[in-house]
Parts: structure tokens; C-alpha cells; sequence
């Protein structure tokens, strides 16, 4: 029997975007509630955030923007995580962004968004219903 393999969660900040506090929140909600959490720090660039995502062999990322370039930097890190190969990989989003602009991100490949004041209770949670088990060893079935 393989040894159970934590879910691994990579929090990131891409663009200039240097108000980090809600990412690191969100980084101590995840390891609290028992997930391997990496954050990058503020500043990232799309391709330094699929790097990163890619090395760490992550599950999922989770991107927060407040700067409102959101449209384009979450979708690019979708586009170069889908050249790169690794559109296995779960993208979510988060900070100030506009209720119109959800639709567009989800079209993009952005699993789900969550606004500011979401509960991080409601974000585990939410990640625990649609992220594959945390035990390889166990069907998902």
C-alpha cells in the first residue's frame, strides 16, 4: 500500500500586484487544514508561477490579484500550464475582481473564483469536494 500523498496547493501572486496578506491567509488556511502549501511571494510572472507549479509537482494553484489584470494573468498561467503539459493541474482565483469578469476566467480554464470576505472554511471546502483524493491509494470513484 503506497503512503497517502497530501494534496499539494501553490499559492501565488502574479503581476505587480504587492498586497499579499489574503494570499498568505489563504496559504496558512491550506496548511491548516492539512494540505502542502508553497507561496511564491508577490511579483511572479505567469511563467515563473507554471515553473514553480510544475517543479513542486502541485494539485493545485491558487492565484490572487488585486491589481485587476486578472483577465490576463490568469489566464496565461491556464495557457502556459496547457503548453507546458500540465493542464492536470487545478487553477483557481481570487482577490478584486469584478462579478462580470467570473464568466470570462472560468471560460478561460479558472476552476473557481472566490471574492474577498469568502470564508476560508468555504474555500477548503470547496476544495475538498472538487479535488481528487488526497490518497492515491483510494478510488475517486
Amino acid at each position: 500500500m503506497e503512503p497517502e500523498r497530501k494534496l499539494r496547493v501553490l499559492v501565488a501572486k502574479p503581476g505587480l500586484d504587492g498586497h499579499d496578506r489574503g494570499a498568505r491567509v489563504i496559504a496558512r488556511g491550506f496548511r491548516d487544514a492539512g494540505y502542502e502549501v508553497i507561496y511564491t511571494g508577490v511579483h511572479q510572472t505567469p511563467e515563473q508561477v507554471v515553473s514553480a507549479a510544475i517543479q513542486e509537482d502541485v494539485d493545485l494553484i491558487g492565484l490572487s490579484c488585486l491589481s485587476g489584470a486578472h483577465l490576463h494573468l490568469f489566464s496565461e498561467v491556464v495557457r502556459q500550464l496547457r503548453a507546458a503539459g500540465a493542464d492536470d493541474i487545478t487553477v483557481i482565483g481570487g482577490g478584486i475582481i469584478p462579478e462580470e469578469d467570473i464568466p470570462r476566467l472560468k471560460e478561460a480554464g479558472i476552476k473557481q473564483v472566490f471574492l474577498p470576505g469568502t470564508p476560508i472554511a468555504e474555500i477548503i471546502d470547496w476544495t475538498r469536494k472538487n479535488m481528487p483524493s488526497d490518497s492515491p491509494s483510494l478510488s475517486t470513484a
